[in-house]
């Protein structure tokens, strides 16, 4: 039996509730996929878009994993990139692997932007986003982020702003200055989701929730196995990210759950609103664990902030986060705190997405640490392709060199923790 959605700002403010069916029986199609999150759902829709018959199914709810629960943040700024041109420059040359990854950076964007646009997306979408420099050393690497946008179309929405500056659009002196950057974008990741899925089902698509998947069966007609029924297909997509525990033998060690939470004032004034957020801008910091906030479409404060990597989820939200929100924002002190949540990121060592096959026509695609909304989209589209023959971009990802942690899940996220804390030191050093 599925879980129900968790108690968030965005289950309370779903546009039109998912009512797809169980599978049961058997079932034929091109193309099967597990998951029924961004890169699922993206990846079905593509896939259904080019006239490929495509069955998706969702253990819970569309969209009731980390799709539907983060902090509705879209931004340039992509998992692992640095790893990435380092292995790129390999194969590719140096420049071509700087070219390719500067594109993915900012494709995803345009892909949502089109996605929005076609299938016309009532999701609170809007523009406007700041990187706020935590400390006086973090301007010299926002001055450089400016530097490199440069000749390239980005740099005509992006601006560098010193603390005065900074202050004028968001109401705290924390910060040391930002990059401000209105091509970026924020907004409502569930409604965004679902009405990706209602696109989906409107190209033919079969979409099943409460659908657990207990095995896929390899071969030349891979079998997805239900607890009440079959698919047989072409190829098989798996997409679960740190939800799923299928093929475990193969994708052990790769990727760890961390639990992010989220907290939802109470709606705002007018007035407090202009107080501490005048322009409608999403915002984070410049710290490697970092604080995320935005204003909703009805005037609340989304605030995020913190990561726990031991894989378990926090005893209490609201309370780790307050003091968060209140010494970034001392004027809402005492704010009622009407919504609080968590949600799972996968997390991968090096921070690069981890695409490839576990046989010749069984995918997956997994690990985002944190930078889910953009690269879900950029990795659809792989997908998609992959499956359709244009391997090109596919093969790159499934070429990375990974850090494999051979432990159990519980012992790797003692690891990874204790890593993130001696990044933390770091980062207080600098």
């Amino acid at each position: 039996m599925s879980e129900p959605r968790c108690a968030s700002y965005y289950a309370a403010t779903i546009h039109e509730e998912t009512e797809y069916p169980t599978l049961e029986g058997e079932h034929r199609v091109d193309v099967a996929v597990i998951g029924g999150g961004f890169t699922g759902v993206n990846t079905a829709l593509e896939l259904a878009e080019r006239g490929y018959r495509v069955a998706l199914v969702e253990a819970n709810r569309i969209g009731w994993g980390a799709s539907g629960r983060n902090g509705g943040q879209v931004t340039g700024s992509l998992s692992g990139q640095d790893a990435m041109l380092k292995q790129l420059s390999g194969p590719l040359g140096r420049e071509a692997a700087e070219n390719f990854v500067w594109d993915l950076r900012w494709r995803g964007h345009r892909i949502l932007r089109q996605r929005v646009d076609k299938y016309a997306i009532a999701c609170d979408l809007k523009f406007g986003h700041l990187h706020a420099a935590y400390r006086p050393s973090h301007m010299a690497e926002l001055k450089r982020d400016v530097e490199a946008a440069q000749g390239h179309e980005i740099a005509q929405h992006l601006s560098l702003l010193d603390a005065d500056q900074t202050r004028e659009l968001v109401g705290t002196e924390l910060y040391h200055g930002a990059v401000r950057n209105d091509f970026n974008m924020h907004l409502h990741p569930l409604n965004l989701c679902l009405g990706e899925a209602r696109a989906l089902e409107d190209l033919g698509g079969l979409l099943f929730e409460d659908t657990r998947v207990t095995e896929i069966r390899h071969g030349a007609t891979p079998c997805v196995v239900t607890e009440r029924g079959q698919i047989h297909a072409d190829s098989v997509v798996l997409a679960g990210n740190a939800y799923h525990r299928l093929e475990r033998k193969a994708l052990k060690g790769k990727l760890f759950p961390a639990s992010l939470g989220i907290v939802t004032t109470a709606p705002l004034s007018r007035e407090q609103q202009a107080a501490i957020n005048p322009q409608d801008l999403a915002v984070y910091d410049t710290r490697f664990v970092l604080d995320y906030y935005r204003l909703t479409a009805d005037g609340r404060l989304l605030f995020g902030g913190g990561a726990n990597y031991s894989g378990q989820d926090s005893a209490d939200i609201g309370a780790e986060l307050r003091p968060r929100l209140e010494h970034t924002f001392p004027q809402l002190k005492g704010i009622a705190l009407d919504y609080q949540w968590q949600g799972k990121a996968g997390i991968v060592i090096n921070r690069i997405p981890q695409l490839g096959k576990l046989s010749p026509n069984v995918f997956y695609a997994q690990g985002y640490s944190g930078h889910g909304i953009a690269t879900s989209h950029i990795v659809g589209n792989i997908m998609a392709r992959a499956v359709s023959g244009q391997l090109e971009e596919f093969d790159l990802f499934a070429d990375m060199r990974h850090w494999r942690i051979p432990v159990s899940e519980r012992l790797g996220n003692g690891l990874l923790a204790a890593g993130m804390w001696y990044y933390q030191l770091r980062e207080k050093l600098r």
